[in-house]
């Protein structure tokens, strides 16, 4: 696609110009926060771990009571329908699911699907060179599986977080650390096993494929991760469909480590990228 042409979105059950796609303000997104989303990565026409990805948004939406106007099969049709029509080289894919037009603003009714697509920029060579900073924050989400769209508290802590010249927040939960607003958190230990949180977190698919690492390079599990454990840590990164692997050197005022990206948080980078680019064979041979 060229730099000029217009991208589009699918809305009301058709692919319309972006610029054109609109809720009315009825819409329980609008009026009460409610939905749920995703968000995949297509790479050169292909979506990858679109299953994953699927399997989690209907979840989702099953966890909050709301139902996909569109089987699996017809949402993969219309995601590569999109996929061709805005014809972008690296993109992100976001499906959101709405509780619809509600006539008296509280209750759901039918949802609205939306699905957009834009340009994606991956972490810079200089971002993963340095790493990042993070501060942390007593928070438990509701209902931790589902992706809603809720993300207040995250937004309103962006002032926070750059008043301490920090990347990011850090949620825990009486000391027992959850996750990141949109990221999943790891921390290596000082024998080299690393530990993500097991419960009260999104099940990413990042966190997914650096737990399923075909072949492992260090001992990778889930468990109670605590906030002493975390400023004890030789190491920490983040996962995410958006960041891949992420290296976290300084957790409020404690520097991890060297206070560089250590070496198993950047073997693990490139174990995930093995991965990401046999998915892509895999899905051009197919």
């Amino acid at each position: 696609m060229s730099a000029n042409s217009p991208l589009h979105a699918y809305i009301h059950g058709q692919i319309t110009p972006l610029d054109q796609a609109f809720l009315h303000i009825s819409d329980l997104a609008i009026q009460r926060g409610y939905g749920v989303f995703d968000f995949f990565k297509v790479h050169a026409g292909q979506p990858l771990f679109l299953d994953y990805y699927l399997d989690r948004f209907y979840q989702s939406a099953q966890l909050m009571e709301l139902a996909v106007p569109l089987e699996r099969p017809a949402l993969m049709e219309v995601i590569q329908a999109l996929i061709r029509r805005n014809d972008l080289p690296l993109s992100g894919i976001k499906m959101i699911l709405t509780g619809g037009y509600s006539a008296d603003g509280y209750n759901p009714v039918e949802p609205n699907l939306l699905i957009t697509q834009q340009p994606l920029t991956l972490p810079t060579p200089e971002l993963l060179a340095t790493g990042i900073k993070v501060i942390t924050h007593d928070y438990l989400r509701e209902i931790p599986p589902a992706k809603t769209i809720n993300y207040s508290i995250g937004i309103r802590l962006l002032k926070q977080i750059k008043a301490h010249g920090a990347d990011d927040v850090l949620y825990h939960h009486k000391g027992v650390v959850t996750e990141f607003p949109r990221a999943n958190f790891f921390l290596v230990k000082y024998d080299n096993t690393v530990v993500t949180p097991a419960t009260q977190v999104l099940a990413g698919i990042t966190r997914r494929n650096i737990l399923a690492l075909p072949e492992q390079p260090y001992s990778i599990s889930v468990g109670t991760v605590t906030l002493d454990d975390v400023y004890q840590a030789k190491e920490a990164f983040l996962t995410s469909t958006t960041k891949r692997v992420l290296p976290v050197v300084q957790i409020d005022d404690v520097v991890l480590g060297t206070g560089k990206p250590g070496p198993v948080t950047m073997a693990l980078l490139q174990a995930l990228l093995q991965v990401e680019e046999q998915q892509q064979q895999t899905l051009i041979v197919t």
